[in-house]
């Protein structure tokens, strides 16, 4: 039995949301190099906003509670608006390209290039902000404690081991791509900040692990950090595990779940029109 209209009101319902989101896997990897690239130097610059934002309103806090967390993340929420209200190119999000490759409507070429670019684009995107961050002085807000913060921010993170942070990865990017799933179900701009809001604000108070976010929380400490307390190899290890928890997350749990539910039909459909084109 098919749900009542009025429950989805005028937003798009699960079944069109799939359809949806399969055709903008395909639509993604016809675009041009550049414009992916670019979008994809946005998009990292946006995440390291969103992460500068966080940063900023947890500092000065005797004791760092979940409220404070909460507050935090409804900051962090700042890059994926930007992300899918203002039109950028994220990783994380873009894991949701695996129901186009899981349908056979693209290659597995095709989506290995694409997120090999868009990666390569959100980490530079966040390394020139981790430049002008630094060059703004910002660590310097609050007598210096939004510095401490930032510092104590990537100490934490190195400091977990790779079970922990590849788990953390497969969970933030899980509603990381919830988030941008409810987004696209959205008609208008309220519709898609309002469907942002609450995963991301959660995974972030949470405390799950974002790999985009971390190629700025991770720089950013070790250029304010004077002792090196935070390693490079440190630094590495936890963006390797974190970026392969993000794409377990991102594919397995929402894109090949949706796929199950709703177009892993289509997959037959799509072999069958490649053997009558050949």
């Amino acid at each position: 039995m098919e749900p009542s209209p009025s429950l989805y009101g005028d937003a798009y319902r699960p079944e069109e949301i799939a359809a949806r989101v399969s055709g903008l896997g395909v639509a993604k990897v016809k675009a041009p190099f550049l414009t992916i690239l670019l979008l994809s130097v946005l998009a990292g610059a946006y995440i390291s906003l969103g992460a500068l934002f966080y940063t900023v309103l947890i500092s000065g806090q005797e004791e760092i509670s979940g409220l404070v967390r909460f507050a935090g993340g409804l900051g962090f929420c700042l890059g994926l608006i930007l992300v899918v209200v203002g039109g950028a190119e994220l990783f994380t999000g873009n894991n949701l390209m695996a129901m186009a490759w899981a349908t056979g409507s693209i290659s597995t070429f095709d989506v290995v290039r694409h997120w090999t670019l868009v990666y390569v684009g959100n980490v530079a995107g966040c390394l020139g902000t981790v430049l002008l961050a630094a060059a703004a002085d910002t660590d310097a807000l609050m007598g210096g404690q939004v510095g401490e913060t930032a510092i104590a921010i990537a100490e934490t993170k190195t400091a977990l081991p790779a079970f922990i942070a590849l788990i953390r990865g497969i969970l933030c990017n899980a509603l990381v791509c919830l988030a941008v799933w409810l987004a696209m179900g959205g008609r208008t701009v309220t519709d898609k900040i309002l469907a942002i809001l609450l995963p991301i604000s959660a995974f972030v108070a949470m405390g799950f692990e974002h790999s985009v976010a971390n190629w700025f929380f991770l720089p950013y400490a070790m250029a304010l950090d004077p002792s090196g307390i935070i390693s490079g190899q440190s630094a590495w290890l936890n963006l390797l595990w974190v970026t392969a928890g993000n794409l377990l997350g991102g594919t397995l749990l929402v894109a090949g779940v949706y796929w199950l539910a709703y177009l892993r039909k289509e997959s037959g459909h799509a072999a069958d029109a490649r053997k009558d084109k050949a």
